[in-house]
């Protein structure tokens, strides 16, 4: 039987561009569904936050590029904690799956591994 399960990653952009942040967003989804085998239709709906310091391009924007005309997008601000890693996009994947929650693989890019160093047991 299917279970709704969240899946988490992050990743770092250097620059506030448009470019950037499309781009890291749309390889953190590309390694989100390949690592845990999610097909569109799985999908119940995405969350995506971004560090105060980006604000060049929304996240679910590019997702176009997955075709995800009838999936629930949502971006948020993440919280400014003083110290906290600065141009991060995050994202909260919801789907249904039949993967427990210890065989979902979380994806937490280069620098970003040191937010979820608990997940990355295999983890990228």
């Amino acid at each position: 039987m299917s279970s709704v399960r969240g899946i988490r990653g992050a990743i770092k952009v250097k620059n506030n561009t448009k470019e950037e942040i499309s781009a890291a967003t749309r390889e953190l989804l590309d390694l989100l569904l390949t690592a845990n085998q999610v097909h569109t239709e799985d999908i119940a709906s995405v969350f995506f936050t971004v560090s105060p310091d980006l604000d060049a391009e929304f996240p679910a924007c590019a997702t176009r590029d997955f075709g995800w005309q009838m999936v629930p997008l949502m971006c948020a601000r993440e919280i400014d904690v003083p110290g906290s890693m600065a141009g991060v996009i995050r994202i909260l994947l919801q789907v249904n799956t039949d993967l427990t929650q210890q065989q979902i693989k979380h994806q937490y890019v280069g620098e970003t591994a040191r937010l979820r160093p608990d997940l990355q047991g295999g983890n990228s």
